[in-house]
């Protein structure tokens, strides 16, 4: 039975300095359950007017409101009041974001229902004895970490709420205020933050969520009242933020891209590298940006491995997320299901040998893609270049651990990886030789106390952890008289 309720589902106002407010020049935006393809809700689209209210409101609560001029313990309260509400409404996020993105519910659950709420407490239990002030330097001189302001969040669709979450608590945890632009594809699931806010008494304008397209995020980003732009999303999309902050001088976090490798030593056992495969190559549909798509498999137990993935992708339930027992849902659009497929049709092309899959699923309605699997892929292919999205990995032959190291790091990218190996001495140190900002050893899995983010084009700075917080504060120094 749905959770859902026609409120959750019709969000045709914004959440500007603590009130629902109407439009004042976007659009609406119906919102598709991308298992069914039937429309889900409506939501406004904010125009330039709709972000000057939200970016002035924002301005106001860290100028005059009490938000700016907050202690630590007084940022704490409210944040564990606002991960409280939040756990109350886990529910309905679990099914609003699975029906908006076709996310598996078992998943959901997860990085919907469980880690907003979590993150919130991890950073009020954070900032109980953080150093926001003290001494330092060499003679008097007192060190101040102080908020960097009002904060642009732009936020994608395939892990929308956990994305978020990484960008607001530390964000308030620092004393920032903050405008939540999340992407129209989810549309709908954001506003559950709101609502929280309201619930946990957040000062008004602390944290405002404006829906918008391309044009307006954009506008967003190069508004005058705005310190900092915390993105994730397509590297195409962080080079043009990136481009206008550096423009700007504003600072900006970018976590980007992705076209991850999983090496699999000749020593592996295979049978814990399949069960790791649901996270580290098809979580989420494979609409996630640390996918480990290249799957490198030595020459002496190549057609093993090949015979060993196929079999795990061919045993994938594929169908409504809702379902607890469907493993591979849907792509979050017909435009993205489209994608996916042009990429599989540019692998039957090449000189990769198609194993499993290559279509579109055969459901009466919804964006499915059939899990897919090539061998003999080159690594100068173009489904070895390009960030798919999707439920498809490439098998890469290696001849040795220099050569797969070397494969491995023949990308533009670098964010996530693993090494797959029953000697984890050994496999740490080829990790540590993989330039990538995360990487896994035997399994894949975030650490939310360990800093996330990439190298090359994967991204600038980090999120998660302690870490996090310096991308929200600006160092002071105070040169007092020296001491006698």
């Amino acid at each position: 039975m749905t959770r859902l309720r026609s409120e959750h589902l019709d969000r045709q106002r914004f959440f500007i300095d603590g009130k629902w407010v109407d439009p004042v020049d976007g659009s609406t935006r119906v919102s598709i359950e991308a298992a069914t393809g039937q429309p889900l809700g409506r939501a406004a689209l904010a125009g330039p007017a709709d972000i000057d209210h939200a970016v002035r409101a924002a301005r106001a609560a860290l100028d005059e409101g009490p938000w700016g001029r907050s202690s630590p313990a007084e940022r704490a309260d409210v944040m564990r009041r606002m991960a409280a509400a939040l756990q109350q409404s886990a529910d309905v996020a679990v099914e609003l974001v699975s029906r908006e993105n076709g996310m598996p519910n078992a998943l959901s659950q997860v990085f919907n229902g469980q880690a907003p709420a979590g993150l919130l407490g991890i950073y009020a239990d954070l900032i109980g004895d953080y150093p926001f002030e003290a001494e330092g330097g060499f003679d008097n001189t007192l060190i101040r970490r102080e908020p960097v302001g009002v904060v642009a969040a732009i936020t994608p669709w395939n892990l929308p709420l956990s994305l978020a979450m990484m960008k607001i608590a530390p964000a308030l945890a620092a004393g920032c205020t903050i405008v939540l632009k999340p992407s129209p594809e989810t549309a709908l699931d954001s506003y559950l933050f709101a609502e929280a806010a309201e619930a946990a008494g957040l000062p008004p304008g602390v944290l405002n969520v404006v829906v918008a397209d391309r044009e307006a995020g954009g506008y967003l980003v190069a508004h005058p009242d705005v310190d900092k732009v915390a993105f994730t999303g397509s590297t195409a999309a962080g080079r043009a933020i990136g481009a206008e902050c550096g423009r700007l001088i504003r600072r900006v976090t970018l976590e980007l891209g992705g076209k991850s490798a999983a090496i699999v030593l000749e020593d592996a056992d295979l049978d814990n590298f399949l069960v790791g495969l649901d996270t580290a190559t098809f979580m989420n549909n494979g609409q996630v940006c640390t996918s480990q798509a290249r799957i490198l498999a030595p020459q002496s137990r190549y057609e093993e491995v090949v015979d060993a993935v196929a079999s795990y992708v061919q045993k994938l339930t594929v169908g409504n997320p809702l379902d607890p027992a469907v493993t591979c849902g849907p792509m979050v659009s017909e435009q993205h299901r489209d994608r996916v497929l042009g990429y599989i049709r540019q692998g039957e092309q090449s000189s990769a040998r198609l194993i499993t899959g290559g279509s579109s699923a055969a459901f009466d309605a919804g964006w499915f893609v059939t899990p897919t699997l090539f061998a003999d892929v080159d690594n100068s292919d173009t489904i070895a270049r390009e960030e798919i999205f999707g439920p498809v990995a490439a098998i890469i032959p290696y001849e040795s651990d220099a050569d797969a190291i070397a494969i491995a790091n023949d990308s533009e990218y670098g964010l996530g990886g693993s090494v797959w190996t029953t000697d984890e001495e050994r496999g740490t140190n080829i990790a540590r030789k993989v330039r990538t900002g995360t990487i896994g050893v035997n399994h894949y899995a975030y650490d939310l106390g360990a800093p996330f983010g990439g190298m090359k084009n994967s991204g600038i700075g980090r999120e998660l952890g302690p870490f996090a917080l310096d991308n929200y504060l600006e160092l002071k120094s105070i040169y007092r008289s020296p001491r006698a």
